[in-house]
């Protein structure tokens, strides 16, 4: 899937990660452009890179699940609060914008399934630098994991964390970090707060699995409605596989060249969780510099481009992993999933 979605973007490569949220078992991992194990001298030297654990990228939005959960978390904020997001945020040199903008006040759910940047930055404010800092750490986003492969690369932080660091952290750019480390700290904010480390070895049954609680369960099931919110109604509609209650985040970055970023080279990815109502398993794509076609509209976005790779791939891997599809319009699980959202009026109404 990820190969298809190379060529169909005509993009220079790509990843995936699957991993159990329950025990941090890394069940698949893929780096494109790949090679030839009995013949490494014949590839060239980029196409032995290992993207998923030696390469790091700002990853984009897919941070502002950790800036949410962290907010949550402090309660800084909760899901009934919300930010002014009608004007750009002008600090130093710099403008921070939405690309979804909608000129007005957002909900904490609305800032989360717009992919607001302006929120996301005044939310990261609120929390502050040191505490953003600590919430990171604890997650594993500000050291190499411990993992047992020989590729492994630290993260790319700030020399200074000035405020403008703390807004722009809090929507994925001015921090840089490997896909392996992305899947373990989602992992976390869905599977109820625990941290599992990374592995490709297989835990034995009724072996206690290893893990440090890094949030509350409270905050955990408030991250998976709006991680549910995102694929039923916010950017990665294209994610969704019908039964299997898929919940993510789009990321759209912009590669640094040079000094300054390259708004025609972009890192597009998806981060999903999957059943949302009981999770069991992470999935992430990452499309490196895809361009758009006739059928995206010539946008190459993380919901056009890494999205629908996440949706064929769910619905393929479902039955391997004995995931039988559920009705998602049942009861119970619309009042599990169930988040409050603005209505035009300024009254609530219930979303799942």
């Amino acid at each position: 899937e990820i190969a298809k979605q190379i060529t169909a973007f005509t993009a220079v490569g790509g990843s995936g990660i699957v991993m159990d949220v329950n025990t941090g078992e890394v069940l698949a991992l893929v780096s494109l452009p790949d090679f030839d194990p009995n013949n490494p001298a014949a590839t060239p030297t980029e196409d032995l890179f290992n993207r998923v654990t030696l390469g790091t990228y700002e990853i984009g939005s897919v941070f502002k699940i950790f800036t949410v959960a962290m907010a949550l978390d402090d309660r800084v904020t909760t899901l009934a609060g919300g930010y002014d997001a009608s004007h750009p945020i002008q600090i130093d040199r710099f403008t921070i914008h939405d690309d979804h903008a909608q000129n007005r006040w957002l909900s904490v759910p609305e800032i989360f399934m717009y992919s607001s940047n302006i929120g996301a930055a005044k939310m990261a404010m609120d929390v502050g630098a040191d505490r953003q800092r600590e919430f990171l750490g604890k997650l594993g986003l500000l050291k190499a994991p411990n993992f047992e492969l020989p590729e492994i690369a630290a993260p790319i932080l700030p020399s200074a964390w000035h405020p403008i660091n703390v807004m722009t952290i809090g929507f994925g750019h001015g921090i840089s970090v490997s896909p392996l480390q992305i899947a373990t700290a989602v992992s976390a904010v869905a599977n109820g707060g625990t941290l599992h480390p990374a592995t490709i070895i297989k835990r034995p049954a009724g072996e206690p699995v290893p893990g440090q609680q890094v949030m509350s369960e409270a905050t955990s099931i408030e991250m998976r409605k709006l991680l549910r919110l995102v694929v039923e109604k916010g950017t990665g509609k294209f994610a969704e596989a019908p039964g299997y209650v898929v919940g993510g985040k789009t990321g759209t970055a912009e590669k640094v060249s040079g000094k300054t970023y390259n708004h025609h080279s972009l890192m597009s990815s998806f981060a999903g969780v999957f059943p949302m109502n009981d999770p069991r398993y992470f999935i992430m794509i990452s499309i490196d510099e895809p361009h758009g076609n006739k059928q995206s509209f010539g946008y190459a976005t993380a919901g056009w481009v890494a999205a629908p790779g996440i949706s064929r791939s769910v619905e393929r891997m479902a039955s391997l992993l004995g995931i039988q599809p559920v009705d998602e319009d049942s009861p119970e699980i619309r009042r599990s999933l169930m988040v409050g959202l603005p209505s035009p009026s300024g009254r609530k109404f219930a979303s799942n």
